[in-house]
């Protein structure tokens, strides 16, 4: 399963670049029985001894410096690729779609539209004034308003 090789992948460098089970364990949030288990399960499945394990060091064996070499740059790139996505957390970017009854428009978006661009400067605004009713799944619209007395019924008094 790809899931659990990059996961061993990942211990095998936490492993490696720490020069100790313990602390790597510590870092990947694991048990060091755990975290050796792992260890030992990569080197079964490659058919080969990553790393040469004293009771004071473990350091790489030969074939694990080739491994470590190739695998640090990819995880560097994933690390990378996980914090440029984690940027749109911090502000909303992208394309809104809405669609809204001419009323709407009218009373309730068109007082706060000039103001909303310099709230979400990474938001691409896509306003459809449609008096009729919308299908927004068919649409492929992210929302949609509705006058009262259409489709779904607002509770009375």
């Amino acid at each position: 399963m790809r899931g659990t090789r990059f996961a061993a992948l990942s211990a095998f460098v936490a492993v490696a670049e720490h020069g100790s089970f313990t602390r790597a364990a510590t870092q990947l949030g694991v048990s060091t029985g755990s975290l050796s288990h792992t260890i030992r399960e990569l080197e079964e499945n490659l058919g080969v001894r990553l790393l040469n394990r004293t009771t004071r060091s473990v350091a790489p064996t030969e074939a694990g410096e080739r491994m470590l070499a190739r695998l640090r740059p990819l995880l560097d790139e994933f690390e990378a690729a996980i914090d440029s996505v984690n940027a749109f957390r911090e502000r909303p970017a992208g394309q809104l779609r809405i669609t809204v009854p001419p009323p709407v428009a009218t009373f309730v978006l068109a007082p706060l539209l000039p103001r909303f661009p310099a709230q979400y400067p990474e938001i691409i605004l896509d306003v459809s004034v449609d008096p009729a009713l919308t299908d927004i799944v068919a649409g492929r619209y992210d929302a949609g308003i509705e006058r009262n007395g259409e489709g779904s019924q607002a509770p009375g008094p």
